[in-house]
């Protein structure tokens, strides 16, 4: 089993960026984790991050014959993005949608997720654990799909 993370922009500033509330955990650290959790339950895991929605767009096209789902950090293209919301419903791989922070206790504009509707659920607010929690969902979730 194969899964693709995608981060968006701005998180490759994590551990600096807004650490109040974003946390101090590196995009890099991030990664690290997920690989390992995905090789504790026998999973491939790969991390791809992108500023650029076009490239996130590219990426999912270009992976979804490759892999059994995908974890995806839209950052600010959650609250904006018709074209990765269309391209992860044109792929038809599951995926779940995280986020570092609660985005339903911040400003009202992220409180819409255009990504929301296609995903398996959502995990918002843990941190960095909220991507690994979103993995082992994913995981669960192909687990007993297959």
């Amino acid at each position: 089993m194969r899964v693709a993370v995608l981060h968006g922009p701005n998180l490759n500033l994590l551990g600096t960026r807004e650490p109040e509330v974003y946390g101090r955990t590196t995009l890099a650290e991030i990664d690290a984790a997920l690989v390992a959790a995905g090789a504790e339950m026998g999973v491939d895991v790969e991390c791809f991050q992108s500023n650029h929605e076009g490239a996130l767009v590219d990426h999912v096209q270009k992976r979804a014959g490759e892999v059994d789902g995908f974890v995806v950090n839209a950052a600010a293209y959650t609250h904006t993005s018709v074209a990765l919301a269309d391209a992860l419903a044109g792929v038809a791989r599951p995926y779940v949608e995280v986020h570092l922070s609660n985005v339903f206790a911040r400003e009202r504009f992220r409180h819409r997720s255009y990504l929301a509707a296609g995903a398996l659920g959502i995990i918002s607010g843990f941190g960095a654990a909220s991507y690994t929690l979103g993995l082992r969902a994913l995981i669960e979730h192909l687990r007993r799909s297959a």
